[in-house]
């Protein structure tokens, strides 16, 4: 019976592929021989060697400072965090307020695509979708009902997803502000000191000035 089956075997293999059983199980093997050592060369290599990743990867995925509180500072304070100075975080503002954007830096650190709102009140530009440089601001004069429905989305996106750290001074507080300081440390006509009036002399004041002197 196995007899049998070998020799229908032999024919089939002979009859499909053209070559005799020894040729075709030789070929089978060197395959499987092949197959073998593709598979510890490539396939155990990618198992057991360690991938080695870029440095500046590493330095991506490191975890970020917890955001640092500003307070209020001004806007030309706030300009020295726009990704420039990699020891500080990125900021950015809308409406006045500064939020915290170091996790997005790819988006809004130098390079990225919207490099140029770092370090500013973007409220204009956003409301707008402009990236022009006299859009730069936070002056939201003659914006329609469309521009201001786009910065409120922005700014609930910004409320959601970043840290606010501070608030941008008003320009107008600070400059009456400093006009208050400068008034305090100016002297009114009220504190300055006026001289002693001094009164001429009388007639008798003369006579006995007269008589000492005799």
């Amino acid at each position: 019976m196995a007899v049998e089956l070998l020799e229908t075997l032999k024919e089939a293999i002979t009859a499909y592929t053209g070559l005799s059983p020894n040729a075709f199980f030789t070929v089978l093997a060197a395959g499987v021989a092949i197959y073998y050592v593709v598979s510890v060369l490539f396939g155990g290599s990618s198992d057991h060697q360690p991938q080695h990743r870029p440095r500046s990867f590493e330095e991506e995925v490191q975890p970020l400072p917890p955001p640092v509180q500003l307070g209020e500072i001004s806007e030309e304070e706030l300009k020295a965090y726009d990704g420039n100075d990699p020891e500080k975080p990125l900021l950015m503002a809308i409406k006045g307020q500064i939020y915290d954007v170091s996790q997005s830096r790819m988006f809004y650190g130098p390079g990225g695509p919207y490099a140029l709102f770092a370090g500013k009140d973007a409220s204009r530009a956003l409301a707008k979708m402009s990236f022009e440089d006299k859009d730069l601001n936070g002056d939201l004069t003659g914006l329609g009902a469309f521009e201001l429905d786009a910065l409120q989305d922005w700014e609930y996106k910004f409320m959601s997803k970043y840290v606010k750290v501070g608030s941008i001074k008003n320009s107008e507080a600070s400059t009456a502000e400093s006009t208050a300081t400068d008034s305090a440390a100016e002297p009114t006509e009220s504190t300055v000191a006026e001289p002693a009036h001094v009164s001429e002399p009388t007639e008798e004041d003369k006579e006995a000035k007269e008589v000492k002197d005799e």
